[in-house]
């Protein structure tokens, strides 16, 4: 990878050198200005490709400087994947221990909240020009249209050409609107970098929300099994037990 021959020459691209284990400090410091520039291949009329010769290069890598740059890179990285692991460890035994209060409503007012908040963001997709049919949990079937306020707990209801999931029961949207109530717990999140495989952003929200989705059916056993299936829906799995 990030190999070329010129002119009977083997040379390596700067993305090949980031395979081999260099920084662009290192190539900076024991490399210096770049062999020969060429034209990339990939993006024509792109930027163009910065070539080392590879002898010079491996000629590079057996010196002792080279060695001790990359073991002092290396130390470096692994800081960094530590710190990250402690982060997750955090955030995620703060998410397992903090209580969720959930707002403790008669019958009649939860209901009355629930229109309500269901028609605020009807409104809202409304005025955003989104139509199509809402998912169970409220969101729309196009994640990427939702608002870019909205968190990974409360996401948004339906657009208004929806129209009710069922009049007959109102308990997606009293869960939605609930889920809204307790949006504020995203505070827990803080500290996680949002991108990453390793991050552990992705599975901080999950827990975070099979937590919420638990403590409102703990609250409001009617709505148990419509927090189940708004928890799958999300893709966090069923409420933790």
């Amino acid at each position: 990878m990030g190999g070329y021959e010129e002119d009977g020459q083997r040379f390596v691209s700067l993305a090949g050198l980031r395979v081999r284990g260099w920084t662009g400090g290192m190539v900076h410091r024991l490399l210096g200005a770049a062999d020969r520039l060429s034209v990339n291949p990939r993006v024509r009329g792109g930027p163009r490709v910065r070539l080392y010769r590879l002898a010079r290069v491996e000629t590079a890598e057996r010196s002792a400087e080279f060695r001790a740059m990359a073991e002092a890179s290396g130390r470096r990285s692994e800081a960094v994947r530590a710190a990250v692991r402690r982060r997750r460890e955090e955030v995620l035994e703060r998410i397992w221990s903090e209580p969720i209060d959930v707002p403790r409503l008669d019958p009649g007012r939860l209901a009355l909240r629930a229109v309500e908040h269901r028609a605020r963001k009807e409104a809202e997709w409304r005025r955003a020009g989104v139509t199509g049919p809402a998912r169970r949990d409220g969101t729309p079937p196009d994640r990427g249209a939702a608002p870019p306020t909205a968190g990974p707990v409360d996401r948004a209801a339906a657009p208004p050409t929806a129209g009710p999931v069922d009049r007959s029961s109102l308990d997606p949207w009293k869960v939605d609107y609930l889920r809204h109530r307790l949006s504020h717990y995203d505070q827990l999140l803080d500290g996680l970098p949002g991108y990453g495989r390793h991050s552990g952003r992705a599975e901080a929200v999950t827990l975070l929300r099979q937590r919420i989705c638990a403590a409102i059916a703990e609250v409001y056993p009617a709505l148990a099994q419509e927090c189940e299936i708004q928890a799958c829906v999300q893709g966090a799995g069923p409420p933790l037990q």
